[in-house]
């Protein structure tokens, strides 16, 4: 997949997102982009509504794009609407979804950034059992 042919989607949805400026709640609580935990791991996320109307945990923290595998890599807009970057690259760093690196998930394959980050996940979830 070209640049060119996915560039206009990514633009459109944050087009799209910016012209609502309208704060994105949380879908179990209702308050805008709150902090949650993963029910599955405990693991610190937060809850933000993609481009097409789902919702997603995204994982805290901001990561280096060269990285990320291609389609893992995600943008939050600034209502808070996760948009998905394919194999863009719009800036040096991209965030992660919660469910990529989840340890109560199995292991991630393709990626050694993604499998050192469930890793990392799974040991803190041990600590704190």
């Amino acid at each position: 997949m070209k640049l060119a042919d996915t560039l206009p989607a990514v633009l459109d949805g944050i087009a799209r997102a910016a012209r609502t400026a309208t704060p994105v709640p949380d879908p179990k609580t209702g308050r805008s982009r709150a902090r949650t935990a993963c029910t599955r791991c405990g693991g610190a996320a937060a809850w933000h509504r993609t481009v097409r109307g789902r919702w997603i945990l995204m994982e805290p923290g901001a990561w280096p794009l060269t990285v990320i595998p291609a389609g893992k890599r995600w943008r939050i807009a600034g209502d808070g609407t996760a948009v998905n970057l394919g194999s863009t690259v719009p800036s040096d760093t991209c965030r992660i979804s919660h469910f990529d690196i989840c340890p109560a998930r199995p292991a991630p394959t393709g990626s050694a950034a993604l499998l050192t980050l469930w890793r990392r996940n799974s040991r803190r979830g041990a600590e704190h059992d």
